[in-house]
């Protein structure tokens, strides 16, 4: 069947949908009294007479609506000039909002002509006349009530008004006034009616329109829209309904099927798991993909998105917090936020245990946030703390070593970065051995230690006696001096004193490998807690007293616990072999601390204080030779009273006892400079 394109009546053509109507009325029975129609909004109401002779009409029921919308009074506004219902007005709707697959087909002679609607309406009944009805029954209603007053109350009272001015109309308030339905049905009413003229289905103008339905010309030139495959026609004449696809269900923005993830890009693929897991194993990921996935690739896209933590892959916190974003529970910004869960990450590539307070005490940031991070990668245990979720991946570890390599390269920039931001001591960042990280804690018992010295001064005795011959030659020994053996050197089982050994497990992981004060990955001629041949005891003590008068330079006051925390630090610090590993006990480090002119500050904490021992003894640097010496005094004469003062209370002191007006800021200053090291336990 050939098929032609007419376009005579292009955008001119519309279908109506009528009523049902009864078996008894056909289309030559209905007569058109008028038609009108407003083209913008394709809206049209037509006027059709009624039979009333019709068997089925019932007469007495078009007389009373009749009487109900024109009352007794017949004149040129009547709606029904007969007395009787003899017309009904139908006012149009549209069928749909888009017509352009819909076209009205004519068969002749073994040809198909198409002609494209322009609309489809479809007609009901209106009842504007019962509105009229309505209206007619209420004004005779407020006839009557007027008839009843009197005649005195003919003039209205003079009645208060109120003027009022319209503001200026912003531009906001426009827009909801535009999109208002009040609006747009006064807009819609507007529009002017267009009346029409209706010509019946045997009219010969009827016939002429009628031929128009068909193509004028048939020639190939001017249909050149059908000069296509049988494909591309019929999806011409049938596009995909766009409503169709609309009516699917529309699943949550955070669900995505497997199908509909397989037709994505591979990197998008990957972002979009490692988004939604946020920690997983290589093997796993490539379980997701599919069969046939490239493994290549997968590495490539992976470290685009992630990170390796223990083998595992954690996605990237930029790719959880994108630019512009905060936090809601917060409101910091997602640049803040990055930050924050970077320092969880490298946590986790140094142990499997984090701490939540010491993160929060780091980051500053808020409970939940530093929550949020721990609970992306890691599971909290009673007592212990928060550990990493996932076990460590020695078989990734082992197959790509370059990856590892790679990522241990990006995790020190990142670990350089956290150094500057958040101001922590190198020694504090410094990555533990891998054996340490699933290790518990070290803890060495005396004996142990004693089994210890033993055997690196067996192991080490060709080192060791080197050392002693050098530092003969330093001390520069008379030969009055006796010769002495290495087997001269002596383990001490007990302690010879009443002195109590220096307690270092507290700061074992920032010892950067020393347990209990010694060297346990140096091969050194190390002496723990023994004794030293007789010249190197004054040794000992020139090196402690240098140590414990450069720090009280740099720190005027400290506790014990922060003294011995950075004693281990300085320990750590120096190479095997040093005088200072022969074991200094606590009593040692007091005394010298005495002795260079510190003093003990009995600061009077309260008893319930959840403080060590250690953390309660105060030393202070009493003269450092520099212009705050005074005001140091007098500060710390104030703590050994009480250990919370108020701010004025100390610029009122400052100002009596050295004879100075001191501002805030200055005050301030003595007090940062004075008492830095112990801000955290007397308080303002």
């Amino acid at each position: 069947i050939d098929v032609f394109l007419a376009r005579s009546l292009l955008e001119k053509l519309y279908l109506f949908q009528y009523p049902i109507r009864p078996a008894s009325m056909t289309y030559d029975d209905v007569t058109h009294l008028s038609a009108k129609i407003k083209p913008k909004q394709q809206k049209v109401e037509l006027e059709m007479a009624i039979d009333t002779l019709n068997p089925n009409y019932c007469r007495s029921k078009g007389e009373q609506i009749a009487l109900n919308v024109d009352g007794t009074c017949t004149d040129e506004t009547s709606t029904y000039s007969s007395k009787l219902m003899d017309k009904q007005t139908f006012c149009s709707s549209q069928a749909a909002s888009n017509v352009s697959r819909y076209a009205v087909a004519v068969y002749k002679k073994g040809e198909l002509h198409l002609t494209p609607l322009h609309g489809i309406l479809q007609l009901r009944p209106s009842f504007t006349y019962l509105d009229k009805a309505d209206a007619k029954h209420r004004e005779r209603e407020a006839a009557n009530e007027g008839g009843d007053s009197s005649q005195d109350e003919a003039e209205d009272d003079v009645k208060q008004i109120t003027v009022r001015f319209s503001r200026p109309e912003t531009e906001q308030a426009r827009q909801r006034r535009v999109q208002s339905y009040e609006f747009l049905q006064k807009r819609q009413a507007e529009e002017h009616w267009v009346h029409l003229h209706y010509y019946g289905l045997k009219d010969s103008r009827s016939e002429h329109e009628r031929q128009y339905l068909f193509s004028q010309g048939h020639g190939l030139a001017e249909n050149t829209e059908l000069i296509k495959s049988p494909s591309e026609y019929l999806m011409m004449l049938m596009p995909p309904s766009i409503e169709e696809e609309n009516d699917k269900p529309v699943a949550p923005s955070n669900v995505l099927s497997m199908a509909q993830l397989r037709t994505l890009p591979l990197a998008d693929q990957i972002k979009i798991l490692m988004k939604n897991v946020k920690v997983m194993p290589f093997a796993n990921l490539m379980s997701l993909l599919g069969s046939g996935t490239d493994s290549t690739a997968v590495l490539r896209c992976i470290q685009q998105v992630a990170m390796l933590v223990q083998g595992n892959w954690v996605v990237k916190s930029d790719v959880l917090y994108p630019k512009d974003t905060s936090s809601p529970h917060s409101g910091v910004p997602a640049e803040v936020l990055c930050r924050g869960r970077d320092f969880v990450m490298w946590k986790f590539t140094q142990d499997r245990w984090v701490v939540r307070k010491e993160v929060a005490a780091v980051t500053k940031l808020c409970p939940e946030d530093v929550k949020d991070f721990l609970e992306h990668m890691s599971v909290a245990r009673i007592n212990k703390g928060w550990e990493f979720m996932l076990p460590y991946d020695e078989d990734f570890v082992k197959k790509h070593p370059d990856i590892v390599q790679r990522q241990h390269m990006l995790w020190m920039g990142i670990q350089a970065k956290l150094e500057k931001v958040y101001n922590i001591l190198k020694e504090h960042l410094t990555p533990k051995k891998q054996e340490a990280q699933s290790a518990h804690p070290l803890l060495v018992s005396g004996e142990q230690r004693v089994n210890m010295a033993k055997a690196k001064v067996k192991q080490n005795y060709g080192q060791l006696e080197k050392a002693f011959q050098k530092q003969k030659a330093e001390m520069k020994s008379n030969d009055t001096s006796a010769k002495m053996d290495v087997s001269n050197i002596r383990i001490k089982e007990e302690p010879v004193s009443d002195e109590e050994p220096m307690d270092t497990l507290a700061y074992e992981g920032m010892n950067n490998g020393i347990v209990n004060g010694l060297h346990a990955e140096e091969d050194s001629a190390d002496s723990l807690n023994g004794h030293l041949p007789g010249g190197c005891i004054d040794r000992v003590a020139q090196e402690l007293k240098a140590f414990v008068s450069s720090t009280f330079k740099k720190q005027f006051v400290l506790t014990l616990s922060e003294l011995k925390r950075l004693f281990n630090l300085h320990l750590a610090s120096l190479p095997p072999g040093h005088t200072l590993f022969s074991g200094i006990s606590d009593k040692m480090l007091q005394d010298m601390v005495l002795d260079t002119g510190c003093k003990q500050i009995l600061v009077p904490f309260p008893p319930q204080t959840a403080a060590s021992p250690d953390e309660l003894k105060v030393y202070a640097l009493w003269e450092a030779g520099d212009t705050y010496d005074q005001h140091r005094q007098v500060l710390l004469e104030i703590f050994s009273k009480n250990y919370r003062v108020r701010r004025n209370v100390i610029q009122n002191q400052l100002s009596q006892e050295c004879g100075e007006d001191l501002n805030k800021q200055e005050v301030d200053r003595v007090l940062k400079v004075s008492l830095y090291s112990i801000v955290g336990w007397i308080q303002l």
